[in-house]
């Protein structure tokens, strides 16, 4: 695969991809941004110091200097009223920084959250996971850690509050069901790998291939996938996306290199303009009827792979409307073990198309369906099979 320059896609909700690049501004000392003149104004830093005078002065509370130096970077940043642009404190870049290595101390749960209810969701529960084992399924609602309210909360504060050591415990209550039961589960930490893609034969020789997230260890396991697939027939291929809410846009544009003839995968542009290509060569290394899932979770990375495939005609888009977000975030490491979360460029398919806000529609439109009585069944799988089955039939 070509590409000019390296993009890292950030996380809708769930699991994100860092790239640590120059620092921009440290918030590293008391007041951070006083007596920088490119960062505020003179009003805004005599406005500054005359609260942080009156906070020593009459406040009767306790004073914690680095929360509040924290609170000015996030609400600086927050000020863009970008939902994707953040700044994060040591803790929550830490916990960046893990993800990208693909192991941690964990519970083994991907983790999505809406942005506009802010509900957060176990969206993929690992198989032999801990959090398995101490009864948490794909669905739960995560309401408290520890007894603590999360609703509402970043998801990666969620996310950091839920990670340890291996061999400590952490409490999670859940909301289950449409009751909305109450479950709480008491979870032994374990070191955990990511595991992003499932794979199984389904009937008539197709193969199915789930990624929940596009992270460092995505492509070795999607190249695994594949290769077991093929060991057992596969005669077609479902590529499920539906509620992997995206990651590393070099990944999966790597994986997309698998995918597609030699041409276009994607391309971005920053606020200048500047166009940035992602290609693909011409070993074409999938060439079977294929048909992709996707739902109204499906963002990002998973949309730059759907909207691919669509652009190139090479496979059927199965399910609901995707999410729409098409901007690129950068991760630029502050010096001081922070860092900030910045959206840098929009991205288009290769058939110039900008999805942000839109979202991607599929080619079979099918909505899920829950059957109270046969809970494993999926309608939207079945539409997904039936598709292929069509385009195989001699």
């Amino acid at each position: 695969m070509r590409h000019q320059k390296r993009f890292w896609q950030g996380a809708l909700c769930g699991a994100l991809a860092v790239l640590l690049g120059l620092g921009l501004v440290s918030c590293a000392g008391s007041l951070p941004f006083l007596g920088k003149e490119e960062a505020v104004s003179q009003e805004t830093k005599e406005k500054l110091s005359g609260i942080q005078a009156l906070i020593q002065k009459e406040y009767i509370g306790e004073v914690d200097e680095d929360a509040l130096q924290t609170g000015i970077c996030q609400g600086y940043v927050g000020a863009l009223g970008d939902p994707y642009s953040a700044y994060y404190d040591e803790e929550q870049t830490s916990a960046l920084m893990e993800t990208t290595q693909g192991e941690y101390g964990g519970i083994g749960v991907v983790l999505t959250q809406n942005l506009d209810t802010g509900v957060t969701t176990a969206s993929s529960v690992y198989e032999d996971s801990p959090a398995m084992k101490a009864g948490m399924k794909d669905g739960d609602i995560i309401y408290q850690v520890e007894g603590r309210d999360v609703s509402g909360m970043a998801l990666e504060e969620i996310s950091g509050s839920i990670k340890g050591e291996k061999g400590t415990t952490v409490e999670i209550t859940v909301l289950r069901g449409e009751e909305r039961e109450e479950v709480t589960l008491t979870i032994t930490r374990d070191t955990i790998q990511a595991e992003t893609v499932k794979t199984r034969i389904l009937e008539d020789e197709i193969g199915y291939l789930a990624i929940s997230e596009f992270d460092s260890v995505t492509l070795e396991q999607y190249r695994e996938g594949l290769a077991e697939l093929k060991a057992q027939g596969m005669e077609g291929l479902i590529v499920d996306l539906r509620g992997n809410p995206g990651g590393n846009l070099d990944t999966v544009c790597e994986i997309l290199d698998l995918m597609l003839p030699e041409g276009l995968i994607v391309y971005t542009e920053d606020k200048d303009g500047n166009r940035q290509e992602f290609t693909s060569d011409e070993a074409q290394e999938v060439q079977v009827p294929l048909a992709v899932l996707v739902d109204g979770n499906s963002a990002s990375a998973s949309e730059i792979y759907a909207g691919a495939i669509q652009d190139y005609g090479i496979g059927q888009i199965v399910g609901t409307k995707t999410y729409g977000k098409g901007v690129v975030q950068t991760i630029y490491d502050l010096k001081d073990g922070t860092s900030l979360k910045l959206t840098v460029a929009e991205y288009f398919t290769p058939n110039g198309r900008n999805i942000d806000g839109e979202g991607i529609t599929p080619d079979v439109e099918v909505t899920y369906q829950r059957d109270e009585n046969d809970p494993e069944a999926d309608n939207q799988l079945d539409r997904a099979v039936e598709t292929l089955q069509n385009e195989m039939a001699p």
